[in-house]
């Protein structure tokens, strides 16, 4: 018995057969309507698109594009390496290649590629007409292109950063005054938060917008990696941008974060940067080994084996990941204990990525294996990814990482691992996957000779730097003096990067290359069982015909005629009545219906959300203020006014028919709204970045023998703790609006929410009067910059939650807002419940800590 065929596997639905198909004509009728409410709009108009195909498309050719950027100023980094003693470039030009190059293929490529992928086939991989958060998606991607165009840009007018892509303090504070190093700082900052946003998508979809039938245990082995990177996300990020706080302030404002002489510490930034940097590679890895994970049933003709270890090993990574990062902080002096536990968790990790190896080698074995160009890209893959796993073994001895640390040793590992691990299934990927995209597919011809190229050209590049690297090479200069035995090494490195450029160029014309007279694809053309080749060639905008009922993880494998009984439209919501673009909620663990959900559709607010949200960020690059008010400014009306137009609608009816005899609500609130759970992940990402604070504040207490300094005013307990009172006063009133708007008593709701927002008010300000009045100087020492940094944090939140509480006083005055439709009282709720936690860790640390310390 195949696994996907156990019993426990088989369909909840407790019903009859599926009926008849209806007559042709109202299959066609469905069909009219169905293209009418997703229909993708045209002429200029096509930038509003919010579809998961046309932003996934758009994402993934605009980090494409950014990864041959990176491409090239690796060639002329390595053009300047090709022989001793060269002036192609000069050292600053060439610390600006090597910065971009690394901040490129790290932020602007490998993460954003692995959430585009998800953004545009996640949908049909779990037969949802959309993700939940279509706009969502389009705002990540426009604030990806434009921080990503920024960044980058720099470049052009000699600009850009020079202090590497880890961007250590205090070469990166204080010894390179210029703005390069803020377009980084705050360029990446903005795109972080649009991987947040995207990661939060990612989440909801995976856990909420499964088919029917699609129970926990019936994922497809992609959907568990998505889910598990995009809570990597979630976590390792905001640490970075915590880090990028405590950086921008010295830099623009001369807080003495990593200031020694003023008792800050440059070794934090390692600690904040590494605790994001070391999961990152595992963020880029799992998604790509996703990828693998759905090609090689499908070529190996056969279940993928091991599933459930598969899944195991793939938690297993995330988790251990985040105890890797003083694997990078070796030579830094850190006691011995810590040094030999995080070296036995980086050789730890080797364990589950074995794992999922040995699955993908044991379905090979156990299927029939039909050759092809994807299976070409991901077995080359597999072989350079494994021989990048063996020197990360090497390096995570703590003996050898002294003698290999900062050499080109490390340079040859990183590339084995990330592009063995990254490059090569994304590359498999898009052979995979590109009928998707407009039906036709690519070139095996080009795709061998693409193959061979690279794989060619990456060995011949990198693998002499591993011995260069223990020869003594250090990273990170510019040239070298010759008769020191690097000489031939790094020609042959150089010549290698061009035949692999040359095999990338050959890759990228099989993609842009015109296909008129290329006939389509046939449907499924790889003979796949999973969800996302129900497309048809060329695919609809509605993704799928009908939302279907699944018994097995790979039903157009194991259900007789499901691809007819799908187009046919005997699944759910095979039809858009009331022209509205729609798809089924179902329970996180069973995938049970229990919402009709309706999802936006097109708009240019995501796109000038964006515009002005990264206005922000660009004009503060500048110290242009005023602009940076008026941008924020912007950025908030048009947010509101998405939320106001597109959230939260009160639909027409309670419930509707979505098929098969089943009858689901329009509107839900609380853990059944995809809202709610958006609002949850969101806050558990901003209480991340918030601990990254408290951990700076607790490791300068470490580090110092006297912290808080003797004496110190601090912000004393009577200041601190009015503004407890009165902010906790404020969260307990808006727990009672959500109780009295419940029960429909509208004075007792505004009663409530006018008292607390005052309240709010007033407890901020007592929070800003504690440091304030007691004159504590940020400049002058680590101690009261740090308090600052924590209560404007509070501060910060304090105002966004009395903007929600506006915001939902708004609602109900306009008839948006009642007893029975009360997603947004309830969100706003939820966000005070971590408020209110804020609030009450801030007034320990800065105000109880100092008394026992």
């Amino acid at each position: 018995m195949k696994e996907s065929e156990k019993p426990f596997e088989k369909s909840p639905r407790d019903v009859e057969p599926l009926a008849e198909a209806p007559p042709l004509e109202v299959q066609r009728a469905q069909e009219e309507r169905l293209l009418k409410a997703w229909k993708t709009p045209q002429g200029w108009r096509y930038w509003s698109a919010v579809n998961n195909s046309e932003v996934g498309m758009w994402y993934t050719g605009a980090a494409f594009a950014f990864f041959l950027f990176g491409g090239i100023l690796a060639l002329l980094m390595r053009t300047q390496l090709a022989v001793p003693e060269n002036d192609f470039v000069s050292a600053d030009t060439y610390n600006q290649l090597f910065t971009l190059h690394g901040s490129v293929m790290m932020f602007l490529f490998a993460v954003p590629l692995f959430e585009a992928f998800a953004i545009f086939v996640l949908p049909e991989m779990l037969g949802a007409r959309d993700l939940p958060f279509p706009r969502l998606s389009a705002y990540g991607f426009w604030s990806f292109v434009l921080g990503g165009v920024f960044v980058c840009g720099s470049i052009f007018f000699n600009a850009a950063p020079q202090g590497g892509w880890f961007m250590y303090p205090p070469l990166a504070t204080q010894y390179q005054p210029g703005i390069g190093n803020d377009i980084w700082l705050l360029g990446l900052s903005f795109i972080e938060l649009a991987s947040i946003a995207a990661a939060v998508e990612i989440i909801v979809g995976v856990l909420k917008t499964r088919p029917p039938g699609m129970r926990i245990n019936l994922i497809p082995l992609y959907g568990w990696y998505i889910l598990v990177v995009a809570v990597m996300v979630l976590f390792a990020f905001p640490p970075l941008i915590a880090g990028d706080i405590l950086f921008e302030l010295e830099r623009m404002l001369d807080w003495p974060f990593f200031d020694v002489a003023r008792g800050g510490d440059p070794v934090l930034w390692q600690h904040l940067f590494w605790i994001f940097g070391h999961p990152e590679v595992y963020i880029i890895f799992l998604p790509s080994i996703a990828l693998v994970a759905m090609i090689v049933p499908t070529f190996a003709r056969t279940p993928m084996v091991g599933y459930s270890w598969i899944v195991l090993a793939a938690v297993g990574t995330g988790f251990l990941s985040f105890g890797l990062w003083v694997h990078h902080m070796f030579t830094t002096g850190l006691p011995g204990v810590s040094l030999g536990f995080f070296s036995a968790a980086s050789v730890a990790v080797a364990i589950p990525t074995g794992v999922q190896i040995f699955c993908f080698i044991a379905t090979l074995l156990a299927g029939r294996v039909v050759r092809s160009t994807p299976m070409l890209f991901v077995l080359g893959g597999l072989v350079i990814f494994v021989l990048g796993g063996l020197t990360g073994v090497m390096v995570a001895l703590v003996p050898f990482n002294m003698q290999a640390h900062d050499s080109y040793f490390i340079v040859a590992h990183l590339h084995y691992v990330l592009v063995g691990g990254a490059v090569f299934p994304v590359l498999a990927a898009f052979y995979y996957f590109f009928p998707m995209v407009n039906g036709k597919k690519l070139s095996d011809r080009l795709g061998k000779v693409a193959f061979w190229l690279i794989f060619t050209g990456f060995n011949v590049a990198f693998f002499p730097m591993h011995l260069s690297g223990l020869q003594g090479l250090p990273r990170r200069v510019f040239t070298y003096p010759a008769d020191t035995g690097f000489d031939l090494l790094n020609l042959i490195s150089t010549v290698g990067a061009f035949i692999l450029a040359a095999g990338v160029a050959v890759f990228a014309w099989d993609v842009i290359r015109p296909r008129k007279q290329q006939p389509y694809a046939e449907r499924n053309p790889w003979g796949a069982g999973t969800l996302e080749w129900l497309t048809q060639m060329p695919g609809k905008p509605w993704g799928t015909r009908s939302i279907p009922e699944i018994d097995g993880r790979y039903p157009l494998w194991d259900q007789p005629n499901f691809m007819r009984d799908v187009d046919e439209g005997r699944f759910y919501l095979p039809d858009a009545e009331e022209g509205k673009r729609e798809t089924i909620v179902t329970s996180t663990i069973d995938a049970q219906p229990i919402q009709c959900l309706r999802v936006p559709g097109p708009t240019f607010l995501a796109f000038f959300a964006a515009m002005f949200t990264g206005g922000v960020f660009i004009f503060a690059t500048f110290h242009w203020w005023w602009l940076t008010v008026i941008s924020g400014g912007l950025a908030l009306g048009t947010i509101l006014l998405w939320l106001w137009t597109g959230t939260a609608i009160i639909p027409e009816k309670g419930e509707k028919d979505v098929g098969l005899g089943l009858t689901l609500p329009l509107y839900g609130s609380g853990p059944k709204s995809v809202g709610w759970w958006a609002m949850l992940i969101t806050m558990i990402g901003d209480m991340t970045a918030y601990a990254g604070l408290v951990f700076g504040y607790f490791f300068y207490w470490t580090v110092h023998d006297n912290f808080p300094p003797d004496p110190s005013p601090g912000p004393g307990l009577f200041w601190p703790l009015l503004a407890g009172a009165l902010l906790l006063s404020a969260w307990l009133l808006m727990v009672l609006a959500r109780y009295w708007n419940r029960r429909d008593w509208a004075g007792g709701f505004h009663g409530a929410l006018v008292t607390a927002i005052a309240l709010a008010l007033a407890g901020g300000l007592a929070l800003f009067a504690g440091p304030w009045l007691a004159g504590l100087d940020p400049t002058q020492h680590v101690y009261p910059a740090i308090v600052w940094v924590l209560v404007l944090w509070t501060l910060v939140h304090i105002a966004i939650g009395v903007i929600m509480q506006l915001y939902c006083i708004a609602r109900r005055w306009a008839g948006k807002l009642s007893a029975q439709h009360d997603i947004d009282i309830i969100n706003v709720r939820l966000y005070w419940h971590f408020m209110a936690i804020t609030v009450l860790v801030t007034i320990a640390v800065i105000a109880g800590f100092p008394l026992i310390a």
